[in-house]
């Protein structure tokens, strides 16, 4: 019996010369190269969650879903389709500088679904917003406001790490602060960003590495993001304790 022939991979620039950019309502940028296993509308709804406002921030940003993207040693590659030999070396997101642009290739065939997709791709984008906009004095007062009340747990393993030293008595301790509402901010932005695109199950968002935030904190984080950026026409934020049977 024949065995399936390797995938094939080409060069990020190769995929940027060779791939159409749709632009969302939204502004942003992106493009579908290879086999992706995710519906184009779900892409599509992905994309156009990101409210106006956060938008504004990705210029010069494009979007790249591929099935994988691999590192080869000093080199990335992008392949056209899932493969078991190029799954080991592959990573769920590249950012690279093409030209005047910065293009992010996120690999969809490392992850089982949607979710993961979307996740991937909004973490991708709560941190480009931090950067290019900086994080929200209300935001930070907030968030600092749990810390002296001694909340539980934090919202990814950068916020949990930059919290302990932030709280430390270290001499950089207040560099650590700014890294810790830099990290918490991003991660708000990115759970804010899933839950306007698909209904989250926020225990869903569990890790081994730290303890997630109490669930009244983080809606008090998300809140003030949704105030600062506002969903779009066709999208809706809302906070349940409960799942609705």
């Amino acid at each position: 019996m024949s065995q399936a022939a390797p995938a094939i991979t080409r060069s990020p620039a190769e995929v940027v010369r060779q791939t159409p950019v749709a632009q969302a309502p939204n502004g942003i940028c992106y493009a579908v190269a290879g086999e992706v296993t995710v519906a184009t509308a779900d892409l599509e709804r992905m994309v156009a969650a990101v409210p106006d406002s956060a938008a504004a921030a990705l210029h010069h940003k494009a979007y790249y879903f591929v099935p994988l993207t691999v590192n080869q040693g000093d080199e990335t590659v992008i392949a056209d389709r899932y493969d078991v030999g190029l799954s080991d070396n592959a990573v769920c997101h590249r950012n690279l500088q093409l030209g005047d642009s910065q293009c992010v290739f996120i690999s969809t065939r490392l992850m089982d679904d949607k979710f993961s997709v979307a996740f991937e791709f909004y973490i991708n984008v709560g941190h480009a917003v931090v950067e290019r906009a900086g994080v929200s004095q209300a935001f930070a007062e907030q968030a600092w406001k749990q810390v002296e009340a001694n909340v539980k747990g934090e919202t990814s393993l950068d916020a949990w790490e930059s919290r302990k030293l932030a709280t430390s008595h270290e001499p950089d301790a207040e560099k650590h602060k700014n890294d810790y509402f830099a990290a918490a901010f991003a991660d708000a932005i990115s759970i804010y960003l899933l839950s306007l695109y698909i209904d989250v199950d926020y225990h869903d968002l569990r890790e081994r590495d730290y303890p997630l935030l109490a669930p009244s904190p983080m809606a008090e984080r998300l809140r003030k993001v949704a105030e600062l950026f506002p969903a779009n026409p066709g999208f809706e934020f809302a906070i349940y304790y409960k799942r609705r049977s």
